[in-house]
């Protein structure tokens, strides 16, 4: 599944298609995963717990599922930065945690901030969080370096980078038939329910089809000032769980490998 021509990732393309379609944007990923979006989330949880009370950071959060679970995983007691630059996407995100934690953290549990910002410049000091994440939202970022190294820059030294984001599977038979749902079916379900000017589900195939995935992205990663960054296929490799640890002062060793397929 390739495309001859590069995938429109400007920002002003991407912040309208992801305003158009921000009211069903929830459903329309539960519906389109079939549910294994909540899991890949809680793997991420899971795999890159808070640890400390130094807060974390989660870029591209679109309506603020890892945000809130990040909240909820450190138990109120760990604040949560969370970015994005879709106006849209952020209020239906606030939405959400004032239903789910407004009263907890009105009366004086740890915050969860939604601020809106580019990942390429992100508004917060060198060294400021324990753990910087982004799920599926990185292939978004129009320049992915400089996105990547921005994440690090705001990371604190021996802090955790974690992009959860989708690959394409491996195996061929499989591969097959998921490259073809994906190419030709999902886009036709996704503009059905959710309709918007820039086919915004046509440019999920071709940005997934040319966004580096596996060692071509933990290179990236590492690149960028991250060490021993591993990666971990999820659900036969529709997803995969990248993590990486920002260098102290002093340690420049560097590794990158693959993990346990789950």
């Amino acid at each position: 599944m390739t495309s001859t021509l590069p995938v429109d990732k400007s920002e002003a393309r991407v912040r309208q298609m992801f305003g158009e379609i921000a009211g069903r944007y929830d459903l329309m990923n539960h519906v389109l995963s079939g549910g294994t979006d909540v899991y890949w989330r809680w793997r991420t949880v899971r795999a890159v717990a808070p640890s400390g009370a130094a807060p974390i950071l989660d870029v591209c959060t679109g309506t603020g599922d890892l945000a809130l679970a990040y909240w909820k995983a450190g138990r109120g007691q760990v604040a949560i930065e969370a970015t994005d630059f879709t106006p849209e996407m952020l209020r239906l995100a606030e939405t959400k945690r004032d239903r789910q934690f407004g009263k907890q953290i009105a009366g004086g549990a740890a915050s969860l901030n939604f601020t809106e910002a580019d990942t390429q410049a992100l508004p917060f000091e060198d060294d400021r969080f324990q753990i910087v994440s982004v799920a599926f939202g990185l292939r978004n970022v129009t320049d992915t370096e400089r996105g990547l190294c921005e994440m690090v820059r705001v990371c604190q030294p021996g802090g955790r980078v974690a992009v959860l984001e989708f690959s394409m599977p491996t195996n061929p038979l499989f591969g097959w038939v998921y490259r073809n749902y994906f190419k030709y079916v999902l886009p036709r379900i996704g503009q059905l329910f959710a309709k918007n000017r820039q086919s915004a589900y046509n440019y999920l195939p071709e940005s997934v089809s040319q966004f580096p995935y596996g060692q071509a992205l933990a290179d990236k990663m590492q690149a960028c000032g991250l060490s021993s960054v591993t990666f971990t296929p999820l659900t036969f490799g529709i997803a995969t769980l990248y993590v990486g640890r920002k260098q102290e002062s002093g340690n420049r060793s560097q590794q990158a490998g693959r993990e346990e397929t789950v």
